[in-house]
């Protein structure tokens, strides 16, 4: 069970027994908790990771590794899974558009599976039920008694069964959390694309760090750069080789319409509208598949260095 999963990872926090820096824990009127990390609280690193291992529901880690920019030395997010599915697409995938009056977050984590109102439950199974739910919320403002009973409801629990964790993209745990995100793009692209997923065995990614934005909107263009642009994730699967040399160039990020400019300068060219995109852009820069059963190794894709120099301002 995802949630059980998350609340298990979350439980010295919500017990008082591990502080994480960065993050302050309220607990609501009608007892809903709710983990700041990073909207009036400082936030930060270890608050980022945080998210990130919460967002995958326990399934994964997350840690900071050295990477390189072209010849730098530059911070690097790396996640890796033995359950992709599970950890990716049924918790981490931001498939939860939370929108209540005039409050708005993007609901990840594993409420979604408690809730199991996206399509995608239909194809790839994973709905829950659960007692007591997990989720995150990528948001300027921390949620409100009615923003928690709206998501309580949907997940047909009571409210002080909520926990939610909060961070703006314009954050430091915002954007590590954001950035975590390099397997959980590929695999969705390859939902997208029709590939069976279950043939997914384990994954391991990583994406360049993005320097911290001013506000939201330059945050969302930072994030999605680290990925289009400097993701790189390795699939190991199961099945024939065929299929894998046939969806494989479909996969990076380079295969899609608009793919060679800061995402800020595409989102603008858009009109500022996200279904003006090519949805087919949001994916790693490069995607390996290594088969389990045949031992053939399929690299797609190639990092972009050069795009990310401009997008990070280096």
């Amino acid at each position: 069970m995802l949630n059980e999963a998350a609340l298990h990872l979350l439980k010295p926090l919500l017990e008082d027994a591990v502080a994480v820096p960065g993050v302050v824990s309220t607990t609501l009127g009608n007892g809903a908790r709710v983990l700041d990390s990073g909207v009036s609280a400082s936030g930060g690193l270890q608050a980022g990771l945080l998210l990130a291992q919460t967002c995958l529901a326990g399934q994964g880690q997350v840690c900071l590794i050295e990477g390189r920019i072209g010849e730098s030395a530059w911070p690097t997010v790396q996640v890796t899974t033995d359950r992709p599915v599970e950890a990716c697409l049924q918790s981490q995938y931001a498939g939860w558009r939370v929108s209540v009056g005039k409050y708005f977050g993007m609901g990840s984590g594993p409420m979604r599976a408690a809730a199991g109102r996206e399509e995608l439950f239909d194809r790839i199974g994973g709905r829950e039920t659960a007692t007591q739910v997990v989720g995150v919320l990528e948001a300027g403002k921390l949620p409100d008694e009615e923003v928690t009973a709206y998501i309580a409801e949907r997940c047909r629990v009571s409210p002080d069964q909520v926990v939610l964790l909060v961070a703006p993209t314009a954050s430091l745990a915002g954007t590590v959390q954001v950035v975590a995100r390099s397997v959980e793009t590929a695999l969705h692209k390859l939902f997208e694309l029709g590939f069976d997923v279950s043939r997914v065995k384990h994954g391991y990614g990583t994406a360049p760090l993005p320097p911290v934005a001013a506000d939201d909107l330059s945050g969302i263009g930072l994030t999605n750069d680290a990925i289009l642009y400097g993701g790189q994730v390795t699939l190991w699967v199961t099945g024939d080789d065929e299929s894998l040399r046939t969806i494989g160039p479909q996969v990076p990020s380079s295969a899609a319409r608009g793919y060679g400019d800061p995402f800020l300068e595409i989102f603008k060219a858009a009109g500022h509208d996200f279904y003006r995109i090519d949805p087919m852009l949001f994916s790693p820069a490069r995607v390996t598949f290594h088969n389990l059963e045949t031992g053939r190794v399929f690299p797609f894709g190639e990092v972009a260095p050069e795009i990310l120099r401009k997008s990070f301002g280096l």
